[in-house]
């Protein structure tokens, strides 16, 4: 694959991102069963002169360097995440548009998980740390968002903490999960954006992290375990928060 090329596998994620940009699709391959369900799109390739092949199972897994392709994989021009400022924060925060934080999670299947809860339940954009040891959209991300990567943007940052601090004073209510200290309930001005920050999967939020969010959230348990994986965390704390801040946009046409 050439640089700046990814492979999107599964037939929910590819069709999502041909719904949304069938131009940065440049090659497609899919096996046998799976070739009944992409005419559509095979007649758009065949138009604008891409390749398209049905093929075995063992190049299908060899393409999308997985097991897990679905039958189908999609070669895509993906740019890096686009990096977001303060004037973004200003504008998220004019608009009243709610965001998810990533505070160096690791695992691409964890941000899958994130990126299709925040689509599922209309959260337009989560945000990166630029620390190489977070996740980065890859074909992983894109098979387990089953096209919640498509449906929202993902911008990233040089360092979090930073960043928070922007919200903040956009009028964000920036909302930090921990496993302990917190409270669930409303803590930013009536009708105030919310920034929901998560973070790293062994060791929680950096200490520099928590102290730019202007309250934490802990999600109450039975005891018998310490936490819950950051993606369910991510799932109960976005569905939580959206019943207490604005309204989620509707989804674009």
């Amino acid at each position: 694959m050439k640089e700046g090329e990814i492979a999107i596998c599964g037939l929910a994620a590819v069709r999502s991102r041909f719904r949304r940009d069938s131009s940065s699709i440049v090659r497609l391959f899919f096996d046998r069963p799976t070739s009944k369900k992409v005419g559509l799109m095979c007649r758009a390739l065949a138009g604008a002169r891409k390749v398209y092949r049905c093929v075995e199972p063992a190049e299908l897994a060899k393409i999308a360097d997985s097991m897990h392709h679905g039958g189908i994989v999609a070669v895509v021009e993906e740019p890096p995440p686009r990096v977001a400022g303060a004037p973004d924060a200003a504008a998220w925060g004019r608009r009243r548009e709610n965001v998810v934080v990533l505070d160096r999670v690791g695992n691409a299947h964890n941000l899958g998980a994130i990126a299709r809860t925040a689509a599922y339940l209309g959260v337009p954009r989560i945000v990166i740390a630029g620390d190489p040891a977070s996740a980065r959209p890859g074909p992983a991300a894109y098979r387990v968002a089953e096209g919640g990567l498509d449906a929202i943007e993902v911008r990233s940052v040089p360092e979090v903490a930073p960043f928070l601090r922007l919200l903040a004073a956009a009028g964000f209510d920036v909302v930090g999960a921990a496993t302990r200290g917190g409270a669930l309930e409303a803590g930013g001005a009536p009708g105030a954006p919310w920034a929901l920050v998560l973070g790293n999967e062994e060791h929680g939020l950096a200490p520099e992290v928590e102290s730019a969010c202007t309250r934490l959230a802990t999600i109450p348990g039975s005891g018998w375990v310490e936490s819950l994986n950051v993606s369910a965390a991510a799932a109960i704390l976005i569905h939580g928060l959206g019943r207490q801040g604005p309204a989620s946009p509707a989804r674009p046409s």
